[in-house]
């Protein structure tokens, strides 16, 4: 979609208590008809829909439509919701999907219709949670939907202090984690896509880290993450500075592109996150330790935080990058979004 997402005051906001206003009271029903009815919001710009038509565009029982900026994608979902689609398909790149649940967030709120995901785009990391071949066909997922399969994913829903509208996505990052995605647009650009792409810029990101002090691969961003309920503030160790972090990621997936395991080897359901206070030299060096999935006390001596939690406040002195589109510094609540079910194979 055209425009900036991260204008929080044109977003549609959420009722009090999270729920979202134009939904409140509303359930929708899940039997589904025998023709189902489906609504795709379709991404013309993801890196493999450019040039291709979209795919059973012809079936009067499948609504494709391709809004270009994010007030007609809710425009479009309004409309969607109002017909009673039975499923809902997203045909791009994680972007298209962060937008759409973005965007219907209070038109939907808990109660969204199956989801299916097409993956198109440049990275397509939540494919690769959700286990999705990457050549996965809307035919084929309408099929998998016949048979009843599907995986449930909460996203995550990242609220500013300033308003009620919110964003919503799979995996958050802060600190150096801006720097490296903007290194993977690089690798993009060179032609590396997918799980390589992530592969490649997690190396590059270890090597960098290993530089000279004043390196900015080495610079820490001001960062403070609290328990809401209690108030209480993450811990520090004696690495770096109090109120700075070297790194913030926070996710929902349970499978990483290009195998890497930062929660450990079964990290499980809920919003998982991992904080780095400082670049220290001998930890990154264990580094392919670490990714490979170890829960080794070493790491909590370097200053590795790990935790599951269903609620963070976050007041990030730096931007952020959530599915892969950056955000402004600020204060945030990062919390557990709606119960979504994909189709998968």
């Amino acid at each position: 979609m055209h425009g900036t997402i991260y204008e929080f005051a044109k977003l549609p906001g959420l009722g009090r208590g999270g729920a979202p206003a134009s939904s409140a009271g509303v359930t929708r029903p899940r039997k589904v008809r025998a023709v189902p009815l489906v609504g795709i919001i379709r991404n013309p710009r993801s890196h493999r829909n450019k040039g291709q038509a979209a795919e059973l565009a012809d079936c009067s029982n499948i609504l494709t439509e391709t809004p270009a900026t994010r007030a007609a994608l809710v425009d479009t979902l309004a409309e969607f919701h109002r017909r009673g689609i039975d499923y809902l398909a997203v045909d791009g790149g994680d972007g298209t999907v962060r937008d759409v649940l973005t965007c219907g967030a209070a038109i939907f709120g808990d109660n969204w219709p199956d989801l299916i995901v097409l993956p198109k785009g440049k990275t397509n990391a939540l494919a690769v949670d959700l286990g999705l071949p990457a050549n996965w066909t809307l035919q084929e997922a309408l099929e998998a939907a016949s048979r009843g399969r599907g995986i449930t994913r909460h996203p995550i829903r990242v609220t500013p202090a300033s308003g009620e509208a919110c964003v919503q996505g799979f995996i958050l990052g802060a600190g150096v984690f801006t720097l490296a995605t903007k290194t993977g647009q690089e690798a993009h650009r060179w032609g590396a896509f997918n799980s390589l792409a992530v592969g490649l810029t997690v190396l590059w990101s270890i090597i960098c880290a290993f530089g000279p002090k004043g390196n900015r691969w080495r610079g820490l961003t001001p960062m403070r993450l609290r328990m809401p309920r209690g108030g209480k503030e993450l811990s520090h160790s004696r690495h770096g500075q109090r109120g700075e972090r070297f790194l913030l990621v926070a996710a929902s997936f349970e499978k990483f592109p290009a195998g890497v395991r930062p929660f450990g080897p079964n990290p499980g359901p809920g919003m998982k996150v991992l904080v780095l206070d400082a670049p220290v030299r001998w930890m990154l060096a264990l580094m392919p330790m670490f990714l490979a999935g170890s829960m080794a006390r070493v790491f909590e001596r370097g200053g590795v935080h790990r935790f599951v939690a269903e609620e963070v406040e976050a007041d990030l002195g730096g931007s952020f990058i959530l599915d892969g589109e950056e955000f402004p510094g600020g204060r945030y609540r990062l919390e557990s979004g709606p119960l979504l079910n994909f189709i998968v194979p």
